[in-house]
C-alpha cells in the first residue's frame, strides 16, 4: 500500500482481502519449509524445553497475546528460528509469528515490502522511539489473541555479548489492553549458519543450540506499578529490566549446552 511520500506499509490487519490471505497463506508456509529445510534438516539444533514453546502457542487462552522475544545474531534469525516447529504449525499462518524488521532494509521498495509483509512483517524505524507505527501495530496484533516475535536489542549482536535492550518492547507489554504472555528464548550458533560477515553465504552441518525459558506474566506486575502512579517510562523500563535479566540467565545456561554439544 504506497503512502504519498512512495514509502510502503502493510495493509491494516483487519482489513485485509482474500486475495491478500490467500497470497499471505502460501508465503507464510513457503518460508515456513524452507526454514525446516535449512536449519532442521541441513543443519543439527538441539531444543531444549520445547514444549514450553508449544504449550505457549498452543494451549494459551484466545484472547490472550503471545510475545516471543530472543537474542539476535544472524540475518536470518527470523525465519530460521522457527524451522523447530512441527510442519502443520509452520503452514498455518492463523498460528505463526508477526515480527519486526528495519524498515530501511526490507521495506525499502514495492517488492520487498509486499514480500516482508505477506510474510507477516511489520517495520520498525531506528531512531524513531518507543512511540512509533510499528511498534503501536504490534501492540494491536497482540491485543487480537495473536504472536509477535521481537528481537529487544533492536539489531544483530556481532559480539555475542549481552547488550542493553531497547525499551520499546516494556512498551509493547505495559500498552496492550490484555497483557501477551512473554517467553524468552536464547539462542546460540545461528551466526554459523549464516555468517555475520563476508561473503554471507549460508552453511550447512552447523551446530546450534536453543533454549526456551520459562513464561513471563507481568499482569499483576503491570496492575501494581499502574496503581501505583509509576510513569510510563519507570513501567517500561521496569519490563526490560526483568527481561534482560531472564537472558542473562538464559545465556548462561544456553552457553554451557552448547559447549557440550559441540565438543
Amino acid at each position: 500500500m504506497p503512502l504519498k511520500d512512495g514509502s510502503w506499509r502493510i495493509p491494516p490487519p483487519k482489513n485485509m482481502n482474500w486475495l491478500w490471505k490467500i497470497s499471505s497463506k502460501l508465503t507464510v508456509a513457503t518460508v515456513g519449509l524452507y526454514s525446516k529445510l535449512w536449519l532442521a534438516w541441513l543443519n543439527k539444533v538441539r531444543v531444549h524445553n520445547k514444549e514450553i514453546l508449544d504449550q505457549a502457542m498452543l494451549d494459551r487462552p484466545k484472547f490472550k497475546g503471545l510475545l516471543t522475544v530472543s537474542n539476535h545474531t544472524s540475518c536470518m534469525d527470523d525465519p530460521l528460528l522457527w524451522g523447530v516447529l512441527k510442519t502443520r504449525q509452520l503452514i498455518n499462518r492463523d498460528l505463526m509469528r508477526w515480527t519486526s524488521a528495519a524498515e530501511d532494509i526490507c521495506f525499502t521498495n514495492k517488492f520487498t515490502s509486499l514480500f516482508f509483509s505477506l510474510g507477516q512483517v511489520f517495520p520498525i524505524v531506528r531512531g524513531d522511539g518507543v512511540y512509533q507505527k510499528g511498534t503501536d501495530f504490534a501492540i494491536e496484533i497482540l491485543d487480537q489473541g495473536k504472536w509477535v516475535h521481537f528481537f529487544p536489542e533492536g539489531k544483530v549482536n556481532l559480539t555475542l555479548e549481552l547488550m542493553r535492550l531497547k525499551w520499546g518492547v516494556g512498551r509493547i507489554i505495559a500498552d496492550c489492553k490484555v497483557t501477551p504472555l512473554v517467553l524468552p528464548i536464547w539462542h546460540v550458533g545461528m551466526d554459523k549458519v549464516l555468517p555475520t560477515r563476508s561473503p554471507y553465504i549460508p552453511l550447512i552441518n552447523k551446530s546450534v543450540t536453543y533454549l526456551v525459558g520459562n513464561p513471563i506474566d507481568f499482569t499483576k506486575e503491570l496492575k501494581f506499578l499502574k496503581d501505583s502512579k509509576k510513569t510510563p517510562q519507570e513501567i517500561r523500563k521496569y519490563v526490560t529490566d526483568k527481561i534482560q535479566e531472564e537472558f542473562k540467565v538464559l545465556k548462561n545456561v544456553a552457553d554451557k549446552l552448547h559447549t557440550e554439544l559441540t565438543r
